[in-house]
């Protein structure tokens, strides 16, 4: 039996095989858990100018107080230093990770160090086993790895297992973490820093239960969140064609970037909607632990064997807007097969989809300019809408067999920077853009949010609530940092993001209750402002700077729903933000 609010820390030492468990009540009494209480331990744990690829380096896990107590809260947090910007990094996965973490008995997990040969860490509980991995180092597929620890570990149904694939190992700088096979903790590379601390996966189990003081008050306020989610209008989209709805809306309005965005519109996006694909390839839908929302969608792919008449296999690739997006519009597809098959290459390799899709853009615009030469690709040609070749340049990009793909394993920034072509590198404070040419509030909340995400601030949001209308720069910074604040409480409790329009401030405050708090709004928003702010500090402190972030120029040069976007309007907003952040970082 746990407590209603977690409050342990189990802290795992790789470089010597030790672990033990210390009681953090005061950090999580004060931020609550997930990215509230995973920055204040980051700080702790990293010392300043560390190498993100380094033994200094940390991985911080972090859970709850809503975990495995109502829907939707199901996501866990990883913090650690990003190889890929050298600042935050912070990556949110669904799955099984945060209830299995909950019921072991823990709020948060830290891992330290570097194990000397490659190892996989399996916690049930109250114990803690170092497994030997040289037998999964190097395997092909990261879906193999999940294979061959769900036999040999126990915990069937209760337990998550975090893996990394070959581009982990080799330490690309985009690299994810895979969790129950089609959810990752993507972006900013948190599986290179696994792979450099030869940790080929992370296996948690637990359970415990949860006390719960006032359980009718709990009941109710439970069953009131239930009926939102479920009886509702606010989450259908998500159950029914999930984030894939994106595609037809955003091609019609002319915001879906397309071949490196010099396009806003595919011709044949049609042929990649979620309509098309829910129509013609779904075949499962899945949903993470204690979420009725099942959101995740999977396409059944039949491909039949050669030279054996009749016999087929299917495979079952997770599907997301983010992914068509950045594999599919981005590289010009003209036909939803290849995109599912260069997803699911992906997929098993453990890169991140969206970097890997706006790096691969950037290449085929760079190659078609003479920048890079076949030699560089190593013999590839790069064609917009050709399958067969993007599927062979990934398994470059973790090979690497040329010095250009080693700069591409850095990233568009980076091999942008060797090879020529800044200029249309869709790149925000080193991250890979999201797929939202939407207006001035998407790009701006790319360049200055903590993480350089589409889940920070929801600029596109505001953008397309606001078409034909012209917002003034002080209402659109306003707008999306009193957003960005208020998703930070989001992320401490941790609420799928899918699920804010459920969890208001009100019933944020109402469903603290029954766990033995009562709480304000005013002092939720306050405490969001300051767990932001502790996100910029750690930023600051690692060479991150609001004087030096650019926009990448191809956003003035291809059309928004708004229009062109004004590069002196663009550079205003970023003023009056830095403006903000300084004066909030003086006074508190």
């Amino acid at each position: 039996m746990v407590d209603a609010v977690p409050s342990k820390v189990l802290y795992i030492d790789l470089t010597h095989k030790r672990f033990w468990v210390e009681d953090r009540r005061e950090i999580f009494e004060k931020y609550l858990g997930g990215a509230g209480v995973a920055i204040k331990l980051l700080e702790e744990e990293v010392p300043k100018n560390a190498d993100p690829l380094g033994p200094e380096n940390a991985i911080i896990f972090a859970v709850g107080p809503f975990t495995a107590l109502y829907p939707t809260a199901s996501k866990t947090v990883a913090m650690f230093k990003s190889p890929h910007t050298g600042n935050l990094g912070e990556s949110h996965a669904g799955g099984r990770s945060a209830i299995a973490i909950r019921l072991a008995g823990y709020g948060a997990i830290v891992i330290r160090g570097a194990s000397d040969t490659p190892v996989w860490v399996a916690v049930h509980g109250q114990k803690v086993y170092f497994r030997d991995a040289r037998a999964l180092w190097g395997m092909s597929s990261s879906h193999t790895v999940g294979r061959i620890i769900r036999e040999n570990e126990p915990g069937r149904g209760f337990r998550t297992i975090m893996r990394i694939g070959r581009a982990g190992e080799k330490m690309v700088t985009y690299a994810s973490v895979i969790t129950e096979t089609y959810r990752h903790f993507g972006r900013l590379g948190l599986g290179a820093v696994f792979g450099s601390k030869k940790l080929k996966a992370l296996v948690v189990s637990g359970r415990s239960s949860i006390k719960i003081p006032d359980k009718r008050g709990y009941r109710e306020v439970y069953n009131k969140i239930y009926d939102l989610i479920v009886n509702s209008t606010l989450m259908k989209k998500y159950h029914d064609l999930g984030t894939p709805m994106n595609v037809l809306p955003l091609n019609k309005m002319g915001a879906l970037p397309t071949r490196n965005l010099q396009s806003t519109r595919l011709e044949t996006a049609d042929k990649i909607s979620g309509e098309y694909l829910a129509e013609n390839y779904l075949g499962r839908r899945l949903a993470c632990s204690h979420c009725p929302v099942a959101c995740i969608h999977l396409a059944a792919l039949r491909e039949p064997y050669e030279d054996e008449p009749y016999f087929y296999k299917t495979t079952f690739i997770g599907y997301d807007y983010e992914p068509i997006y950045s594999l599919g519009s981005m590289l010009g597809a003209t036909e939803p097969e290849g995109m599912l098959k260069l997803m699911d290459k992906v997929d098993a390799l453990g890169l991140d989809a969206m970097s890997t899709g706006v790096a691969l853009a950037w290449a085929t615009e760079a190659y078609k300019r003479g920048l890079i030469t076949e030699h560089d690709l190593a013999g590839l040609k790069l064609e917009w809408g050709d399958y067969e070749t993007y599927l062979q340049a990934v398994e470059y990009i973790v090979e690497q067999p040329t010095d250009f793909y080693k700069a591409l394993a850095r990233g568009a920034a980076y091999a942008s920077k060797v090879y020529g072509g800044e200029e249309f590198a869709l790149v925000f404070g080193g991250n890979e853009m999201p797929g939202y040419h939407t207006g001035p509030a998407a790009p701006f909340s790319f360049l200055v949010g903590s993480r350089h995400s589409h889940l920070d601030m929801g600029g596109y949001s505001l953008d397309e609530k606001t078409i034909g209308k012209q917002l003034a720069p002080e209402e659109i910074v306003d707008k999306l940092l009193a957003e960005e604040r208020w998703r930070q409480i989001l992320s401490s409790l941790v609420i799928c993001f899918f699920a804010r329009g459920v969890y208001k401030p009100e019933l944020v405050v109402e469903a603290f209750k029954p766990l033995g708090y009562e709480l304000t709004i005013e002092y939720l928003q306050r405490l969001g402002k300051e767990i932001h702010l502790n996100k910029y500090r750690f930023k600051i402190r690692e060479g991150f700077s609001l004087e030096k972030i650019k926009f990448p120029k191809r956003i003035f040069e291809t059309p928004t729903p708004h229009g062109k976007l004004s590069e002196e309007f663009m550079q205003k907003l970023l003023d009056l933000f830095r403006q903000k952040i300084t004066e909030d970082l003086k006074s508190c």
